[in-house]
């Protein structure tokens, strides 16, 4: 989980972002994920696919959520600007923390219900 500010408060989010010029969903989970943990992460499922709209915002945000395998650290590494740190949490820890969006704690119960589709949903044209 990446720790990081979000509206004036802290908060704890997935690693998220936006898709760069012809960049992958897949290819941008690992660049995101480098990004704001110094993890590699090789992906391996998709967990689920989840939109919500901000109540007071009125935007609608559309997250896909991948799980896989980290292959390596690097804790030199800088991470973008706005992620005050990394934790691995349990999901009790988790839930006792202030999220971003109630996406976080769904995309974790999905996990851990066993919920895997596989990467191949996501397709470019």
């Amino acid at each position: 989980m990446v720790e990081e500010e979000a509206d004036g408060q802290t908060v704890i989010n997935q690693p998220a972002g936006h898709l760069e010029s012809g960049e992958s969903l897949v290819a941008a989970t690992i660049r995101e994920t480098l990004e704001e943990t110094a993890w590699r992460l090789t992906p391996t499922a998709l967990t689920g696919i989840y939109r919500w709209r901000h109540p007071d915002k009125g935007i609608t945000f559309l997250r896909f959520c991948f799980t896989g395998e980290v292959d390596g650290h690097d804790p030199g590494r800088a991470l973008d600007d706005g992620i005050l740190g990394t934790h691995w949490l349990s999901r009790e820890e988790l839930a006792a923390r202030q999220l971003r969006s109630p996406m976080v704690l769904r995309c974790v119960d999905d996990y851990l219900a066993g919920r895997r589709y596989p990467l191949e949903l996501c397709r470019d044209l």
